[in-house]
């Protein structure tokens, strides 16, 4: 394995993505995959995992309930994939079902888990969501693997939800049964992904912010009297909506110790309990990849750098699995055979 200039953890390029020319540039890559007919290609693939979709209420502690969406696989052999978006997403977002519908077929159980005030679940909680909710997403987890009895639990999450599964997998309480953690184009340092929302292409802010006013809109609906995000949602700005929110909703003392709070660059992976792995593109408009330099020591953490890609995209078709889905099933079949054979179901 090749070592990257600055890298701090064991890194790699990516010499078999290869997109067509067409589908070049960072831009394009992060907003395609969305749109049809990309997106009505995906939820074709993933009509079967769907179709027998069974809602789950997560106990998660302290009174967090989130919702998770379970696809029983008669093939799964003891392996269930749970699989996080990224913030605004949800369980139908489409790069979580096009690497669904591609682990389905390939004999894994799947658990699609949604964040707290994510996917119109609002009215679960009457906390308001916060990035360093991490004990929702951790109790999520021992809920999901209390369920899953003897399966192996196979971990992949999206931007935020890469985030959120990476810091989990370095907690002292991670289910015994994972057996290792993809986070693809994770959020790395936030200060750093803000800047570039508002720095960068303004589609990218507007439509975070268009995303985010709607969930505060219907978190106020669903909570009539506790919450009034008028003044708030004038303002139309990522940061202002975050300074406001973060003094008036949290315990931390400013923005600056909140976003802080979720960075995983520095030390904060160096307790790592299980098999990592990053997958991360050099023109991803939002992370910037220079942060992977940032990134602590720790030999169970690996990284695959790609020259393309964008923020989630890694479209080498138009209409074939993602090259982040099949990265991401090649790694879980290395978690699996890296697994001790008592262990195995």
């Amino acid at each position: 394995m090749t070592r990257a200039p600055g890298f701090h953890v064991a890194g790699q390029r990516a010499a078999d993505f290869r997109p067509h020319a067409w589908l070049r540039g960072g831009h394009l890559q992060s907003i395609l995959p969305s749109l049809p007919p990309r997106r009505t290609w995906t939820r074709w693939q993933s009509r079967a995992l769907r179709a027998c979709a069974q809602a789950w209420l997560l106990d998660c502690g302290g009174g967090v309930r989130l919702q998770a969406w379970h696809s029983a696989n008669p093939a799964a052999g003891g392996r269930t994939a749970v699989l996080l978006h990224g913030w605004e997403g949800n369980a139908d977002s489409c790069y979580v079902l096009s690497l669904a519908a591609l682990l389905y077929a390939r004999g894994y159980a799947i658990v699609r888990l949604n964040l707290r005030d994510h996917g119109r679940t609002q009215p679960l909680n009457r906390g308001l969501f916060h990035s360093c909710r991490l004990g929702d997403v951790t109790g999520a987890l021992r809920a999901v693997a209390a369920r899953c009895g003897a399966q192996r639990l196979y971990l992949a999450g999206f931007s935020l939800g890469g985030n959120f599964l990476l810091r989990a997998c370095a907690e002292p309480a991670l289910p015994a049964s994972v057996a290792g953690v993809v986070a693809i184009s994770p959020v790395l340092d936030p200060e750093h992904t803000l800047r570039a929302l508002e720095q960068g292409w303004p589609v990218y802010h507007a439509y975070f912010v268009r995303r985010w006013s709607r969930s505060l809109r219907y978190k106020e609906r669903c909570w009539p009297g506790v919450y009034d995000f008028r003044a708030l949602l004038r303002s139309r700005s990522l940061r202002i909506m975050t300074d406001v929110l973060v003094r008036e909703r949290t315990s931390f003392a400013d923005s600056a110790a909140y976003l802080d709070g979720y960075s995983i660059t520095g030390a904060r992976l160096l307790t790592m309990g299980v098999p990592a792995r990053i997958l991360a593109a050099d023109d991803d408009p939002i992370i910037p990849a220079a942060d992977l330099e940032r990134l602590a020591p720790t030999p169970l953490l690996r990284v695959t750098r790609t020259s393309a890609g964008g923020h989630c995209g890694f479209l080498a078709g138009l209409l074939a699995p993602a090259y982040s889905d099949r990265y991401t099933l090649a790694q879980f079949a290395a978690f699996h055979d890296a697994l001790p054979a008592a262990s195995m179901s």
